[in-house]
This record gives structure tokens, sequence and C-alpha cells, in this order.
């Protein structure tokens, strides 16, 4: 019988390549035919293994999902960036790799993000989600993520809307 390791951790500086693999896969999986082709394919090759070696030698903030050592998925936080919305944090990105979602996981690493947040004094949360993707809002809804703001952001000459989801 094997045993599985899994674990949520901060990210290192050497979980750079294992975190881009996870953004790759996962834009790809859910933002085709929600941000127009082209601007998807450049968004996902910007953020390659070096930006996140520079993002993670910064000091972002950002918790993975390590699945018997290979990084399934990750989440990235901070203080909020929408002033005008009273919630203190923020969890920038939540993604797991596709063959790793509707196992329970996301719901482990948004509670990971919420618990270090809360640890930092920033105890309600906000979530930003592009409204064209069903899956993320169904799982920020099944958190009980309460809808609190609405944005919009342009792919080129595509508007799409943002929804915020808030827990205080």
């Amino acid at each position: 019988m094997s045993t599985r390791t899994i674990r949520i951790r901060v990210a290192e500086p050497a979980d750079a390549a294992g975190v881009a693999d996870v953004h790759d896969a996962a834009w790809m999986e859910a933002y085709r035919g929600i941000i127009p082709g082209a601007h998807l394919e450049r968004m996902v090759q910007r953020r390659g293994r070096k930006w996140w070696a520079n993002a993670l030698s910064r000091g972002s903030r950002i918790a993975v999902l390590d699945f018997d050592d290979t990084i399934a998925g990750y989440a990235s936080y901070g203080r909020n960036r929408a002033v005008s919305l009273p919630y203190r944090g923020e969890i920038f990105e939540l993604y797991l790799k596709p063959a790793y979602q509707g196992l329970g996981f996301g719901h482990r690493l948004f509670s990971a993000a919420q618990k270090e947040l809360a640890n930092l004094g920033l105890n309600s949360v906000l979530v930003w989600s592009l409204a064209d993707n069903e899956r993320a809002i169904a799982f920020y809804e099944r958190l009980g993520g309460i809808l609190v703001g609405r944005a919009h952001e342009t792919f080129g000459d595509v508007s799409r809307e943002r929804l915020a989801f808030g827990w205080r």
C-alpha cells in the first residue's frame, strides 16, 4: 500500500517551475473561450518560470499545494488592492492543475490562504473572478462568498465583467 503526502506550505523560490506549470495549465483550462486566444497566450507566456522566481524572491505571499512532491496548486494573497471595498485581505489567485480540481483541494488552499491573512491581521477577505468563469463563481459561492462588487477588465477590444466576493 502506498501513502500519498499532501501538504500546503509557503512557496519557496525553488517552487517557481512548479507554480508556473500550474499557472499555465489552469489558465488555459479556465479562460479558453473567455479571454480572447491571443491575449490568453500572451498572458500565460508572461508568467513563466523566471517571472515566478522573481515574485517568490521578492517575498510575494504564495501557498502551494504539494502533492507527493509535485506542485498541484497555489494561492497568492496579501492586502486588498480595491480600496473602495471594505475588506482587509485579498486572495489574488487560486489555481489547481485541472487533474486536481473537484477533489476538495481548492477549499483547502482557500482556507490556508484565509488563515495566513488572518495571521497578518487581515481578517476580512476579497476575491475577484471573471463573471464568465462559471466554475470559479460556483466555487466561491459554495465557500460562502457574498457578491460585493463589480468591475470590468479589457482584453484588447473585448470587455469582461469581474465579480468580487467577500468574506467577513
